[in-house]
């Protein structure tokens, strides 16, 4: 989900920021970070919250649909 929402947020920034005479490909070069980011926190937060000796949810609370 955050992925998701980075994603959203990242267009809409995009798209003004096109709007208002920034080159379109600096606006999505932050979009993409913004992507990025947000999947490397979905991918890597597990394994810090098993390193850290949180709690971790069951497999089958942990999928995504």
């Amino acid at each position: 989900m955050a992925v998701l929402i980075a994603l959203l947020v990242g267009l809409v920034w995009w798209i003004t920021a096109w709007a208002f005479g920034i080159k379109a490909f600096d606006a999505f070069l932050l979009t993409a970070a913004m992507v990025v980011g947000a999947a490397t926190y979905v991918i890597v937060k597990p394994f810090i919250d098993r390193m850290l000796g949180r709690e971790t949810a069951s497999i089958d609370e942990q999928s995504a649909f």
